[in-house]
């Protein structure tokens, strides 16, 4: 016998996967603003595959909403108009229904009528951020998290936090690696 009681053993474990589940949420946290935003795959209602690599050099936001939400669909037209005329200068936008409780047929008319797409599954640390919809992520050309924050765009909101975004160059591509310098020939040896 080990000396170690069942019971003794079970709260052992207990404390033990206890501690790497919180070493775990630790390092999954909700992205902050000025961080190199984490990676996302995102699928859309018309079955584009995008993730946030694809998205490079543009101004991305998440937003996360539900139907029953009052400010959500206060924000909805808003995020629509300015995705429709601001999608020329790199903005996408990209929504993120929150709950099961509308018909996939509801959201497909839906996303059918908005100016970007509506998101069916997303893979990433993005999450809701204090249990409050509508949440927004904002994502600069550069990759950075420039905005996190519970609670609805406004007008005001889209021209003092996207236009500033939109208006900055995208980064330099990355540049190709140089050319691998040919080793130079071997001399030929003398023979005799």
């Amino acid at each position: 016998m080990i000396g170690i009681s069942r019971h003794r053993l079970g709260a052992k474990t207990l404390a033990i996967a206890s501690a790497a589940l919180i070493s775990v949420s630790a390092t999954a946290r909700t992205p902050r603003v000025g961080e190199v935003a984490p990676p996302v795959d995102l699928v859309t209602y018309d079955r584009q595959r995008i993730s946030l690599a694809d998205l490079k050099g543009q101004v991305v936001v998440l937003n996360f909403w539900a139907t029953w939400c009052g400010p959500c669909r206060a924000e909805m037209p808003l995020l629509d108009a300015a995705a429709a005329q601001k999608k020329d200068k790199g903005l996408r936008v990209f929504a993120v229904a929150t709950e099961d409780s509308v018909s996939a047929s509801y959201l497909k008319q839906l996303a059918a009528a908005l100016h970007f797409p509506l998101v069916r599954r997303l893979k990433g640390r993005y999450e809701i951020i204090g249990g409050a919809v509508p949440t927004n992520y904002v994502i600069d050309r550069a990759g950075i998290v420039r905005y996190a924050q519970a609670g609805a765009f406004d007008a005001q909101t889209i021209n003092s936090v996207l236009l500033p975004l939109l208006r900055e160059a995208a980064p330099a591509a990355d540049p190709a690696p140089p050319p691998v310098a040919a080793e130079p020939a071997a001399a030929p040896s003398p023979s005799h």
